[in-house]
């Protein structure tokens, strides 16, 4: 087999039971393909640093490891510094936080031997109905936006770890999630290139190593309807020629429904190669999609000009990432930062907190449940506010007669969930509590402006998302805000 294998990225995902032992056909598999590398879902750091340090030492070319990590390296793995969404940072309008988040992130993920971040977001969040961008999007102003994802990406690559500007040419119009159908984006091509392009264009003049594609059809920019991902015009046009972009173009991943639609995963690589894509992200059955494409290469529906240009691409950013060390490893006070910028994010949406009974009752109303993967625990809030020396107690709902109560509300965007508000169910429940207790404090684990979707709710405390480092957070403003004890 020819080295068209180098273009594929599978996934590796750690389950907590078995670590990363059940992957290890799939990883011997790729490795005797001579696949360009992974992206990796969680792990805990120790085992996600035995892993990488063998894929190298296995492989025989210098490999891309990746990881979404828009959040910090703790997004992923467990013992990393997590960090409150984009959009909460860039909310604080302080573009020093966004360039320390990403040379923290960057730090540790290559202390990890991860040397290529999925992020920075460059999608607007111009569209509210939006159910997959939200708290990822670092805003709704196109140049605002450009001039943060910049400073994300020079801090980021300053450290030597691979930057990604995503999803081109834009995810923040989208009504549809891309994990389950094909969103259309009907804006006009001079409303798209006066907005959700500048991020973008703004991002190839820093220099940022990668872009990822958007498995979204754009009539004004191609009529044929394709995706972004399978579009010649928007890929090879667009990016290369008009943004003069010879960085790496990766695909969103191929197990999405965006991309799939009507065609198997096959055909969409080799679709998505001959567009201008470089690498293939996440394809569930690599073995088939590399002979696939050596047989599309043999038969000259690949062009080989076309691969040796990839590959060249590929193998420069491998051998540009600086390899896994301690040099300039977080320090301590890096970590603490992390903490402290968590805590500074969360913030009063309405009413003003009164003080709360002790115990609190706590109930956690979660709009987070089903999809294919499982939502973040809920219990580093209630150890976070045992930490913090308040007594609270978990209960399904309000008790007769209380004074005070406290909703966890968990409302993340979430893949295949389909929508960025809650389920008529979940506000109602808010609703109930909320009217049968005079002083209740509802902690939204979600974008401030879903507050808006439970009108019966005095008092919201918006904490952004619903992972560990937020409700963290959200414990010890609880702690210090609003308990009487």
């Amino acid at each position: 087999m020819s080295d068209v294998a180098q273009l594929l990225l599978p996934a590796l995902r750690w389950d907590p039971a078995r670590g990363y032992g059940g992957e290890s056909e799939r990883i011997d598999l790729a490795l005797e393909l001579g696949v360009g590398g992974f992206i990796l879902f969680g792990g805990e750091q120790e085992a996600v640093r035995v892993l990488t340090k063998d894929l190298r030492r296995r492989s025989r070319i210098p490999l891309l490891i990746a990881a979404d990590m828009e959040r910090g390296a703790g997004q992923q793995f467990a013992g990393a510094t997590g960090l409150p969404p984009l959009a909460a940072i860039a909310s604080l309008g302080d573009v020093d936080a966004i360039r320390k988040a990403a040379r923290l992130t960057a730090r540790e993920a290559r202390t990890l031997g991860v040397n290529w971040d999925y992020a920075p977001v460059c999608d607007l969040d111009i569209v509210p109905e939006n159910p997959i961008i939200g708290t990822r999007s670092l805003g709704s102003d196109p140049r605002k936006v450009a001039a943060l994802a910049t400073e994300w990406i020079s801090a980021c690559q300053s450290e030597g770890v691979l930057a990604c500007a995503k999803h081109f040419p834009g995810h923040g119009r989208t009504r549809t999630d891309s994990h389950a159908g094909l969103p259309v984006v009907t804006a006009s091509k001079r409303e798209l290139m006066e907005t959700d392009l500048l991020p973008f264009k703004a991002a190839v003049a820093a220099g940022v190593a990668s872009i990822m594609t958007a498995h979204i059809s754009f009539p004004s920019l191609d009529p044929s309807g394709a995706p972004a991902t399978l579009s010649r015009e928007l890929l090879h046009w667009f990016l290369r020629q008009q943004f003069k972009f010879d960085g790496l173009i990766v695909t969103d991943a191929m197990i999405m429904e965006g991309i799939l639609v009507g065609q198997s995963e096959s055909e969409a690589a080799i679709r998505a190669f001959n567009a201008g894509c470089d690498l293939l992200l996440y394809p569930t059955d690599m073995k088939a999609v590399a002979e696939a494409m050596e047989r599309a290469l043999q038969d000259e529906m690949i062009e080989a000009d076309r691969l040796a240009q990839s590959l060249r691409r590929r193998l420069k950013w491998a051998q540009w990432a600086s390899p896994p060390n301690e040099y300039r490893k977080p320090a301590p006070t890096d970590i603490a930062w992390g903490a402290r910028i968590a805590d500074r994010v969360v913030h009063v949406v309405r009413g003003t907190p009164k003080p709360l009974a002790s115990p609190l009752e706590i109930v956690v109303v979660d709009d987070d449940l089903g999809g294919p993967y499982p939502a973040p625990s809920r219990e580093p809030f209630f150890e976070a506010l045992a930490v913090g020396g308040v007594h609270a107690r978990r209960v399904d709902g309000a008790s007769n007669g209380a004074t005070s109560a406290v909703v966890a509300l968990f409302g993340d965007i979430r893949s295949w969930k389909g929508r960025p508000g809650y389920s008529t169910e979940t506000r109602e429940k808010v609703e109930r509590i909320c009217g049968a207790v005079p002083n209740s404090l509802v902690i939204q684990f979600s974008h401030p402006r879903l507050a808006q979707e439970i009108p019966g709710a005095n008092t919201v405390v918006s904490a952004w998302g619903g992972e560990s480092v937020m409700q963290q957070a959200a414990a010890r403003w609880l702690s210090r805000a609003s308990v009487a004890v």
